[in-house]
């Protein structure tokens, strides 16, 4: 496990060196969190309908899926990982006597942390103290943060266990566009970071309470604002848990039959 650790260690380390990629990207989450919720209120205001969600909860979740965006979002890509396959350096790899999917795991947990680190403080701190309905809110109660803050994590395990699955797909086809390119982005979608869940049609939130990818994000977030009860959000999180581990099992069969037909490629 040491090892492992060190790993984490040593991408965390790494990704807090990028401060000025980090800033700006704080930045690109408040300009799109604003961009987002003023169509929502426009929507509001203009009594064309009603919101599946109150308006200062719906800022809220949309804030939170900001401010935590580096954290949960599912297009992610490990460049350096990517070109080791392409090149045939993945041979370095294989040569360490570890487990190379927790290998690559820990590298994933690790840079996405240090990213969200640094992103997140800012988005929060500022957006508190914007004008309702265009500020973030608090939690619905202490228990439903507490809560909050266990499902997020447990989503934060969760992410990185699909985005693991990428690289090892990418042993099958050497590529990583194409396929893998789709399932991110139907991931994004269906963990309510474009759309809020509530507002899916009905026969598309029941396709997404059976996928993982709620689970990252959207659940946490409704609990935090109360839309989920205190009694669905302790569910929720044993499907996350659920998951996980599923998830962890699939990646580590997946990965040893493809290193069975692995070719190394390159000079």
């Amino acid at each position: 496990m040491r090892a492992y650790l060190t790993y984490f260690k040593l991408k965390f380390i790494s990704g807090l060196q990028y401060r000025s990629a980090a800033y700006a990207g704080a930045v690109t989450q408040l300009f799109f969190g604003l961009v987002y919720i003023m169509v929502y209120v426009a929507f509001a205001e203009s009594g064309s309908g009603s919101l599946p969600m109150p308006i200062g909860s719906l800022t809220t979740y949309i804030w939170l899926n900001q401010a935590f965006f580096a954290l949960v979002y599912q297009f992610y890509k490990d460049t350096e990982l990517y070109t080791i396959i392409r090149n045939g350096d993945i041979s370095y790899e294989l040569s360490r006597p570890k487990n190379m999917y927790f290998m690559w795991y820990f590298k994933c947990l690790g840079q996405r942390l240090s990213s969200v680190l640094m992103r997140f403080l800012p988005v929060i701190l500022i957006t508190v103290f914007l004008p309702y309905p265009y500020n973030l809110g608090g939690a619905a109660s202490l228990t439903n943060f507490i809560v909050f803050l266990i499902s997020l994590i447990m989503g934060a395990f969760l992410v990185v266990t699909l985005t693991t699955l990428y690289p090892i797909l990418t042993l099958m086809t050497m590529n990583e566009k194409g396929i893998i390119n789709v399932f991110m982005i139907i991931g994004d979608i269906l963990s309510g970071l474009v759309i809020p869940v509530p507002f899916f049609p009905d026969f598309l939130k029941k396709i997404s309470s059976l996928l993982p990818f709620q689970y990252i994000s959207d659940l946490p977030f409704r609990i935090y604002v109360g839309d989920l009860s205190i009694a669905f959000g302790i569910k929720g999180i044993f499907v996350q848990f659920f998951w996980i581990f599923i998830l962890i099992i699939l990646g580590n069969i997946l990965l040893k039959r493809n290193l069975k037909r692995v070719v190394v490629q390159g000079g």
